[in-house]
């Protein structure tokens, strides 16, 4: 039989041992589990923008293009491609200078970030990346619309996380992929390739005829990565699936409107392989490097021409190449290197493109688009002008007709 000497020895040992089991769960509440309570004081919903877009009173909605930004980590990522005597105190920061620049020479209704925002290879955090890299947007308050490119996903998000990340983030218009219905099979959703395929529409100005009504159309699309064809290692581009849903997007806008379509743009960050046709045709701006394409074409192009609408398409990746030129009808225009850390020239001034749609006048009130022109600037002392040209108008319309 067990003494009480024993018994009370015993106690003693459970009662020390329950106290430092005790112990141990509130050090772990108190440390680390406290962490997963939502903290009511530090909820915050997304900023929106104010919605939908539309043109301003005088009858124009300005975009402004960024083109492969290649963020980094800020102010510890060193320049690419300038001169000896810049490179010192060159960094992602002059990105972020060059972009507020921007946002207040032009005051753009919409900005577009046309991929590899950030460079995946030289940041340790893709959100706080794109965070800093987005961040002029934010601050001024402006919508904004991304899309990926190649380099994006080179670090701790992959593409659905980072067009989600995008989506979420203040003032954006970003958006992951609409679901889309396929008649042919009862209605049921199918997917679409790539993340951050959407349509943006575009309001008229306020109290005219058409400020209730779409008076342009803006199309985003994901061209991918790298991808292998055949064994052969090739960059991306977009899919048949894509191409169907712009295609079911603009029957579907047309049979809903009277009118027909509005004039579409297209952003998106690979280039078709007919660009490079361009090379033996009248161009504006400077071509100084071979497209860097898919080995692949997925008639990009004739889904265009056959959409009738879409009168230029906007995109990035190469970045010494800053040039418009028109296949069929469509311009096809580089924005030009936006970013510090991205490749360039030593004596070839970073650059930013400029889209500007105005609005026709009726008697009293605006009517439709009647114009729609580009330029670019350059990250120099003047934020110099360059290459203004008017992409279309409706007297090309009537001209052709």
């Amino acid at each position: 039989m067990m003494s009480s000497a024993t018994a009370i020895g015993n106690w003693k040992h459970t009662v020390l041992y329950l106290t430092l089991i005790l112990s141990l769960l509130y050090f772990i509440e108190s440390l680390i589990l406290h962490k997963l309570h939502i903290n009511r004081n530090n909820v915050r919903l997304k900023r929106s923008p104010n919605l939908p877009l539309r043109f301003r009173d005088d009858g124009t909605f300005k975009i402004l293009q960024v083109a492969d930004m290649h963020f980094g980590m800020g102010s510890i990522t060193r320049c690419r491609d300038v001169l000896d005597s810049e490179f010192e105190y060159c960094s992602d920061l002059n990105t972020t200078r060059f972009l507020r620049r921007m946002i207040e020479a032009e005051r753009p209704d919409l900005i577009a970030f046309t991929g590899d925002n950030i460079f995946g290879s030289s940041t340790t955090d893709a959100a706080e990346s794109l965070l800093q890299a987005i961040g002029p947007a934010i601050e001024y308050g402006i919508p904004w619309a991304a899309i990926l490119g190649n380099h994006d996903q080179e670090s701790t998000l992959n593409r659905g996380e980072l067009m989600t990340f995008l989506s979420l983030m203040d003032f954006s218009v970003s958006q992951i992929n609409p679901p889309v219905e396929d008649g042919t099979k009862g209605g049921t959703v199918r997917s679409i390739d790539g993340f951050g395929n959407y349509q943006l529409r575009v309001h008229g100005a306020p109290g005219s005829v058409l400020s209730n009504s779409t008076v342009f159309d803006l199309f985003f699309l994901d061209s991918g990565d790298r991808e292998i064809v055949q064994g052969r290692r090739t960059y991306g581009w977009i899919k048949e699936s894509q191409l169907r849903w712009l295609q079911d997007t603009s029957k579907h806008d047309h049979n809903q409107r009277i009118s027909g379509n509005p004039p579409a743009l297209a952003f998106f960050h690979i280039p078709i392989p007919e660009v490079r046709d361009l090379w033996y045709t009248p161009f504006i701006g400077q071509f100084q490097e071979g497209v860097a394409c898919s080995v692949v074409q997925s008639g990009v192009l004739q889904t265009f021409v056959s959409m009738g609408n879409v009168k230029a398409a906007f995109i990035g990746h190469d970045h010494v190449n800053d040039f418009c030129g028109n296949l069929k009808g469509v311009w096809f225009c580089y924005g030009g290197g936006f970013g510090y850390h991205a490749y360039g020239r030593p004596n070839w001034h970073r650059r930013a493109r400029v889209i500007e749609a105005k609005l026709g006048k009726g008697r009293d009130t605006w009517t439709g688009i009647e114009l729609i022109k580009t330029w670019k600037r350059l990250d120099d002392q003047d934020l110099s002008k360059i290459d203004e040209q008017v992409l279309w108008e409706t007297s090309d319309t009537i001209l052709k007709g």
